[in-house]
């Protein structure tokens, strides 16, 4: 279900990035095609970045990506719309973390982003703190896998 990600997933990450409900539940706005490159090509030199690439029946549905912000080791995911409700984003973010032996893992996510906040905590995720208002003014609460 999770694989290495390949130059030929991209076209298929751009387009889940393009849709409007995903953008307001992540509160991550689109990119164009230049600057989306742009930012794949940065994620994909990461020396210490992890990606995966979601895949169900031979279809690319979604992506897996960490890496290491002010010292910590962070995850996230992005599962196109049409597949939610499905328990892939579970499943998927399940295997995931049992491929990185880093411990604690942190994931970010919108108030707001029920869906999101529920694999985080079927995959044993505990919310930390309170609330926090980011830089772009989004609301996040801030979960970890100790």
């Amino acid at each position: 279900m999770i694989r290495e990600v390949s130059a030929d997933d991209l076209d298929a990450f751009f387009e889940h990035q393009r849709d409007p409900e995903s953008n307001r539940m992540a509160a991550v706005p689109p990119r164009e095609r230049e600057a989306f490159d742009a930012h794949w090509d940065r994620i994909l030199a990461g020396e210490t970045n992890i990606l995966r690439t979601i895949e169900l029946d031979g279809a690319v549905v979604g992506n897996l990506v960490s890496w290491i912000s002010a010292d910590r080791r962070l995850v996230g995911y992005w599962v196109g719309r049409e597949h939610w409700g499905k328990g892939i984003a579970s499943r998927a973010l399940a295997e995931f973390v049992r491929q990185i032996p880093d411990r604690p893992l942190h994931a970010n996510v919108v108030t707001s982003n029920l869906g999101s906040i529920r694999v985080l905590e079927k995959n044993g995720f505990e919310r930390v703190g309170e609330p926090h208002v980011t830089a772009d003014g989004v609301e996040e609460l801030v979960f970890e896998l100790p």
